[in-house]
């Protein structure tokens, strides 16, 4: 649980990319989407979103997680989630997705800040603290230590949750979401790798 914990943290620090944690590694976050072109020992190499084929290395201890399908209505007052939106009418923002975390991770790095996952998208990890019905589907209202943000859920984008995996799921083809850190000299590093093992792309 001890591990898991702190491997949770490290996730969550890098999808919030965390000063402290940049500083700490002496890198740039930078976030890694796409499928597996190969796994040789500690490497991985991905053919990234945008086209090319780049390598990352992995910790030796290295977290995997996979992801699988939730929904909309398994949000409830006090989960604490990840939404990645855009701006919307009324001074609210859509949802792209949704990662429900599990409850150890509730607290980490809460805000909201710009995300690379759309042009213009952002990334806000709250604490939810109202959730309704509407006829523009489901809305919630997130809370995090410097203000709230109110978004909607439009039907049909994906809400996920973690799952277990292992090594084993890291074959040619899988799809990956990878938190990794670039150094000065362009190379990239890991300690943590989300991948699709249960028929679910990772959509943050």
């Amino acid at each position: 649980m001890r591990r898991l914990t702190r491997t949770a943290v490290l996730l969550i620090g890098t999808l919030a990319a965390s000063v402290s944690l940049a500083a700490a590694q002496d890198g740039q976050p930078t976030r890694v989407r796409g499928t597996i072109a190969a796994v040789d020992g500690g490497t991985l190499s991905v053919t990234a979103r945008e086209g090319p084929v780049v390598t990352i290395a992995m910790a030796p201890n290295v977290g995997i997680r996979g992801i699988k399908a939730a929904s909309a209505s398994d949000i409830k007052t006090g989960d604490y989630v990840g939404a990645a939106t855009l701006p919307a009418e009324g001074g609210k923002a859509g949802a792209l997705e949704v990662l429900i975390f599990p409850a150890t991770m509730k607290g980490a790095n809460e805000g909201s800040f710009p995300w690379d996952l759309q042009a213009n998208s952002t990334m806000t990890n709250a604490t939810v603290s109202n959730a309704v019905e509407s006829v523009s589907g489901r809305e919630l209202t997130l809370t995090y230590p410097t203000g709230s943000k109110q978004i909607t859920l439009p039907a049909g984008i994906p809400v996920v949750t973690f799952a277990d995996a292992s090594a084993a799921d890291l074959k040619p083809g899988a799809p990956v979401f990878v938190p990794a850190t670039k150094a000065a000299d362009g190379s990239l590093s890991t300690a943590f790798v989300v991948v699709g093992n249960q028929g679910v792309v990772p959509p943050m």
